[in-house]
């Protein structure tokens, strides 16, 4: 993909991420695709996803930059919500965040074959622990 495409692309992405549309993200998803120190595998993302968008029901992200090279994109996002049902082991603080993340996808065919980044989720946890510390 030119550029253009590949920005045209991340958008849609983006736009069927903050739908909370899995089978649209599925989409975008190889089926093989390696994570970072996460599972890899298309289900293994959308199930994150999935856990993800139960746990904060109006999670959004915004694009702040993106660069594209080649087949790869480095994409800065915000991204937020609200903590109304338990995620990763933590009850709902009903505390509202707002992260940074960082991520390079490599797309092949339309799809993404390679993630890397920000998508652990540390800081999302750090501030879902320190809400729920007594003040």
């Amino acid at each position: 993909m030119e550029p253009g495409q590949m920005r045209e692309w991340f958008a849609e992405y983006l736009d069927a991420c903050n739908r909370h549309d899995l089978d649209a993200i599925r989409g975008f998803v190889d089926p093989s695709v390696r994570r970072a120190h996460l599972p890899g595998g298309a289900d293994a993302w959308v199930d994150d996803m999935a856990d993800l968008f139960r746990a904060f029901p109006d999670w959004r992200w915004r694009r702040i930059q993106l660069v594209v090279e080649e087949d790869r994109l480095a994409a800065h996002v915000r991204a937020s919500g609200t903590h109304v049902g338990e995620f990763r082991g933590v009850a709902p603080t009903r505390r509202h965040v707002n992260v940074a993340e960082f991520a390079i996808y490599r797309v092949a065919a339309g799809r993404i074959i390679e993630l890397a980044g920000t998508a652990d989720h540390v800081e999302l946890m750090a501030q879902l622990t320190e809400a729920s510390r007594p003040g």
